[in-house]
């Protein structure tokens, strides 16, 4: 008999997340009521800021309670409905979280064609991760031909299209990513003009950089804090632009390390901003318009790093947090019967 597998928040991780804060349980499945339908999840988006959803501390968004099922965006298709809005076999891109079944009233809930595009695309590249990536670039990197992009986490799902977006622009783009087979996927698949192996270049990261970004650096899209963050600021033209979508080196962390060298900025006269992209779903027209033809033409690739089974999701989350991933980080939940089209 059919139930809903969940993974559970059963306690707050001091540090690094640890199997123990995870409890995966089977539960009925849920029965919508009037308004609302049930959707089967397909695909489960695996995110650096679900560790803040964790902690007790609060963050921009309302952390997960202890007992409930972690948060997460999902792909899923409508299995039994009673809105009007949504019949039985639709897709849907929604935020069920980590598991099997959920039940929505549709609110913010957006369907999927699946002869547009894969259907797991709407959780990478064509989702919250492409957005961030288009976001953070145009509307804070605000690139210019002829100008030098660096973004650390290159092969990472936004990593991959900032520096992809910054090709179009005429820019060039530099990448920061951990290992030499991420390097050169950068390098070789993406079209990047160069990568910093960081864990290869160690205490020579400033130096290789330098090398790669000879002109110093006019945009600095930050995902990686730490170490990353310590070598690119020195060397920051004046007036550069620095994006501040993430710290993951820094998440696990129980107390503040160190920031930047305000007074490098000051000198810079560099604008850092920080953003959440769900503050600016309502304002994505150029995504919109550029970026799934650019994807459908090629010249905006992406990679998928595939984990079957919910089950499986904590320990693939713990790993992101890692950089053990390669590519956006998924689970298939279950079957994807558009997949082989």
């Amino acid at each position: 008999m059919a139930s809903n597998r969940r993974v559970l928040l059963n306690s707050r991780p001091q540090g690094e997340p640890t199997d123990a804060n995870f409890a995966i349980d089977e539960a009925s499945i849920p029965e919508p009521k009037d308004g609302e339908y049930l959707s089967r999840t397909i695909w489960l988006s695996l995110d650096p800021y679900m560790r803040g959803r964790m902690a007790e501390a609060k963050g921009y968004a309302a952390n997960v309670n202890l007992g409930d099922p972690m948060v997460g965006g999902t792909v899923g298709q409508v299995v039994k409905s009673k809105n009007p809005r949504f019949k039985e076999g639709d897709y849907v891109v929604e935020y069920s979280g980590w598991q099997s079944y959920a039940v929505s009233n549709g609110v913010g809930v957006m369907k999927l064609d699946p002869a547009v595009a894969p259907l797991s695309t709407a959780l990478s590249v064509l989702g919250m991760p492409g957005m961030t990536a288009w976001w953070g670039l145009m509307e804070i990197g605000k690139p210019k031909a002829g100008e030098t992009v660096v973004v650390s986490a290159a092969s990472g799902a936004v990593g991959s299209v900032v520096g992809q977006l910054a090709k179009l622009r005429g820019c060039r783009a530099v990448g920061i990513a951990g290992g030499k087979d991420k390097c050169d996927y950068v390098v070789n698949e993406l079209g990047f003009d160069a990568c910093v192996d960081y864990r290869a270049a160690a205490a020579n990261l400033y130096k290789e950089l330098r090398t790669a970004a000879p002109k110093g650096i006019d945009v600095y899209f930050e995902n990686v804090g730490g170490a990353v963050q310590a070598a690119v600021v020195p060397q920051l033209n004046d007036f550069a632009r620095v994006p501040l979508c993430g710290l993951i080196s820094q998440y696990n962390e129980m107390q503040m390390n160190p920031g930047p060298d305000w007074r490098l900025l000051l000198i810079k006269r560099a604008t850092v901003t920080g953003f959440i992209v769900s503050d600016h779903f309502d304002k994505m027209d150029g995504f919109w318009k550029e970026v799934p033809a650019a994807v459908k033409a090629g010249k905006i690739k992406y990679r998928e790093d595939i984990v079957k089974g919910i089950e499986n999701a904590p320990q693939a989350f713990m790993g992101l947090l890692k950089g053990k991933n390669f590519g956006k980080l998924l689970v298939q939940v279950s079957e994807d019967s558009t997949r082989s089209r």
